[in-house]
């Protein structure tokens, strides 16, 4: 990113000129993400879904990549974007192991991405905003941290959980229900996906699991052992289990009683 700085900051995704236009420019946009911490770790999960203004642009995008083996990003805002960034901040975390032969600490990737969001800032203006959710597992305090950001690259450490994206008010709410701190990462897991299912409740840009198409969130999981991915065939099982229980109570379970 310095040395595209240096040479050619007409190729960084902040400084590219857009061509006149009259109203908001449509361009496909992802929504929910959602993240928990647990002993030992951290589940970052999103929905498949994003739109185009009433639009839905596609069912089954991605928005959750890995950063390295110990972080991920999920994406919310303008896909094109966001994806770019991604793909940019993954080169710059390999560069800098390669360079200094040793990972840099979470807290510092997790300002490397702050500068990268606030480098964007000229293009969030003209309404084309990326705003990801940062996790990871800190090797150095041993265990799950969550960051959140907002379009000026505003960092803020979330405790728990936290989710951003359209989706993220009904997300929040839910997980501010169901979470415990002493989760298992498999209740962990479940919580996660509630709160995606009651956002797509309420967000018609957030896509519930899909189970006529078999399309599901992307669950990711991160502890001291790495990055994990959660196969199709696991946050299916999850999603059937849950709409199932939904079948008899449409609205979700309840907090539990102290």
């Amino acid at each position: 990113m310095d040395f595209l700085g240096a040479h050619s900051p007409d190729l960084l995704p902040g400084n590219r000129p857009l061509p006149p236009v009259q109203g908001a420019i449509e361009a496909p946009h992802g929504t929910t993400i959602v993240a928990a911490a647990f002993p030992g770790g951290v589940v970052l999960a999103g929905d498949r879904r994003a739109t185009m203004g009433n639009v839905i642009a596609q069912r089954d995008i991605e928005k959750v990549f890995p950063a390295d083996e110990y972080s991920a990003v999920g994406i919310a805002g303008t896909a094109g974007l966001a994806v770019e960034m991604v793909k940019l901040f993954q080169l710059e975390l390999e560069h800098f192991e390669k360079v200094e032969g040793a990972q840099l600490s979470l807290e510092g990737k997790a300002n490397r991405l702050s500068t990268m969001i606030r480098s964007n800032l000229g293009m969030a203006m003209q309404g084309l905003a990326v705003v990801p959710l940062f996790a990871g597992y800190d090797l150095d305090r041993e265990k799950g941290r969550i960051f959140s950001y907002d379009v000026t690259g505003g960092r803020s450490e979330e405790h728990g959980f936290a989710a951003t994206g359209s989706g993220s008010l009904f997300a929040r709410s839910a997980l501010k229900k169901l979470f415990q701190e002493d989760f298992t990462e498999d209740q962990t897991v479940t919580a996660v996906v509630q709160a995606l299912y009651d956002a797509a409740d309420d967000d018609s840009a957030t896509g519930g699991p899909d189970m006529a198409r078999r399309i599901y969130p992307i669950v990711t999981v991160i502890t001291e052992d790495g990055f994990k991915k959660l196969t199709e065939s696991e946050v299916a099982e999850v999603a059937r289990a849950i709409h199932e229980r939904r079948m008899e109570q449409p609205d979700g379970p309840r907090a539990a009683l102290l």
